[in-house]
């Protein structure tokens, strides 16, 4: 059975019966975050034993001390059958796997997804969608208000990763509500405007420029990504909207300066470079699944290929 990881993190009430639970994917603070809320779950109402394993065969099926649960953490899902999954289901304990994605676990996933006594949750960098619905949770208890605007802002500029998203979000909540400003937000959190996320408004530029500029701003993988989900974003924007008029009320109101630059971007697409922009966005997406992050020389290449597809 699959199960969505933000509602599994963000349900109060989301129900523990399953005796494995398989993590996967390439975002590991999401990862390590949903192992977190498994054990301490099945802590809060049961006396349970953590035990570490390598492999799924260290596991000894014996009663621990006084007859507690175990919760066995496997370290590797190598040897995980048909066989060895009846085998481990039949006993009294909790098993939790987490995997980085590879293709050696498709064939494995596939037969997990099927099995109703196990939870596979997949976890990767969060879109907008899911961005808003943790705000939103977050939000929501201490009764915190802000503004439209300074809404989209996080959900735009707040980091992807589930472990980073939450500590900013932390911070905020810190403040006293009459504190949480964009100027404060921006202070706490070091937020800025004029750092890499300029570069996607540089896109008309003369080739050379953008390369300059590109080298100068990105450094690392981390620093791809963020370009990467930044470019996202506006090429979503794009390619969503029925007409101009529906693209006009979707630019986040901070982005005032740079309205009619992408108000001409708009302009220039048209439903067959809208599908190539689509296929461009779904091959750069495989490709950082599968290897967690872009390299410098990809991320440059895929910002190029929006230009091309642009101008074209």
């Amino acid at each position: 059975m699959k199960n969505d990881p933000i509602n599994f993190i963000l349900n109060k009430d989301f129900k523990l019966n399953k005796k494995i639970y398989f993590i996967s994917g390439n975002e590991i603070t999401l990862m390590e975050k949903i192992r977190e809320k498994i054990i301490k779950n099945y802590q809060k109402t049961e006396n349970v034993l953590l035990e570490n394993i390598d492999l799924v065969d260290d596991f000894n099926d014996t009663d621990g001390l006084f007859g507690e649960k175990k919760i066995y953490l496997v370290k590797n899902c190598k040897g995980l059958d048909e066989l060895t999954l009846n085998k481990i289901k039949s006993s009294n304990n909790v098993f939790i796997f987490v995997q980085e994605n590879s293709q050696k676990l498709k064939k494995l996933k596939t037969m997990l997804i099927k099995d109703s006594e196990v939870s596979l949750v997949d976890c990767y960098q969060l879109d907008k969608s899911a961005k808003s619905r943790v705000l939103n949770e977050f939000f929501k208890l201490p009764k915190i208000t802000i503004g439209k605007d300074l809404y989209w802002f996080l959900v735009e500029k707040l980091d992807d990763r589930y472990g980073f998203l939450e500590d900013s979000l932390n911070k905020i909540l810190e403040l006293n509500q009459e504190d949480i400003t964009l100027k404060n937000i921006t202070k706490i959190l070091s937020i800025s405007d004029t750092g890499k996320e300029k570069i996607f408004f540089s896109l008309l530029n003369k080739n050379k420029d953008i390369v300059k500029l590109f080298r100068e701003k990105i450094v690392n993988s981390t620093d791809v990504n963020d370009l990467y989900y930044y470019c996202k974003f506006f090429c979503q924007l794009i390619i969503d909207s029925k007409n101009e008029d529906e693209y006009n009320k979707k630019i986040p109101a901070y982005l005032f300066k740079e309205k009619s630059f992408l108000i001409d971007l708009y302009r220039r697409y048209n439903s067959k470079k809208r599908k190539l922009l689509l296929n461009l966005l779904s091959s750069t997406e495989k490709t950082l699944r599968r290897e967690s992050s872009l390299s410098l020389i990809s991320g440059l290449r895929f910002f190029l290929n929006i230009k091309k597809i642009t101008v074209s």
